[in-house]
């Protein structure tokens, strides 16, 4: 376990560029103050339970590094308590590459970017892959969605952080703006139905 939190991404070799590029003195500071945090707040959990798309990344016995995105309705990345994330797997592809790389190394990082609001967050930490568990897998299925649920994936929080917007383009979903331009519509038809009653007062 790291000293400081953020070591678990700050290497002796990382800042030592760090120190090379002019970024160290900030980093230090940071890490005077404890480092990144290691557990879940209040306003993380909020951004968790509005996702919709999560990467996770493992690595290989043989040092392959491999992504594997996840998703589902917001709300499907459950947050267990303060230091434990976790999601059903849905059956897929059935490569299980994430499981056979977790079963000789779990650690393993999360990356969550919502493009909506410019954000994005970062967690590390250890994951565990639970088959058999249906008491857990029902717990963890999002209600009424259209998926077969394979297995429950348990993501334990080593330390996170939070970047800045900077280079994130804003996209929005598009059932978010179908429902906009509903309100939109509406709206405009409201506006042209009361125009049209003053008018015939006129």
């Amino acid at each position: 376990m790291a000293d400081i939190s953020s070591d678990i991404a700050f290497t002796l070799t990382v800042k030592a560029i760090q120190t090379r590029k002019g970024s160290r003195d900030a980093y230090q500071r940071m890490e005077d103050k404890g480092g990144w945090r290691t557990e879940i707040t209040p306003d993380l959990a909020a951004f968790i339970n509005e996702q919709r798309s999560i990467f996770m990344a493992t690595v290989s016995s043989s040092g392959s590094p491999y992504i594997q995105h996840r998703g589902g309705p917001p709300g499907f990345l459950k947050v267990l308590d303060p230091r434990t994330l976790a999601f059903a797997d849905f059956t897929g592809n059935r490569q299980f590459i994430s499981q056979g790389n977790l079963s000789d190394n779990p650690k393993a990082h999360l990356f969550l970017i919502d493009y909506t609001k410019r954000k994005r967050v970062k967690i590390w930490g250890e994951a565990r892959v639970v088959e058999n568990d249906p008491a857990l897998v029902g717990r963890l299925m999002p209600e009424n969605y259209r998926a077969r649920p394979e297995q429950a994936m348990l993501f334990h929080i080593a330390a996170w952080d939070a970047n800045c917007p900077q280079h994130i383009p804003q996209r929005f979903e598009a059932e978010d703006v179908v429902h906009a331009l509903a309100e939109r519509d509406a709206r405009i038809a409201d506006l042209e139905a009361r125009l049209a009653k003053r008018r015939g007062r006129d």
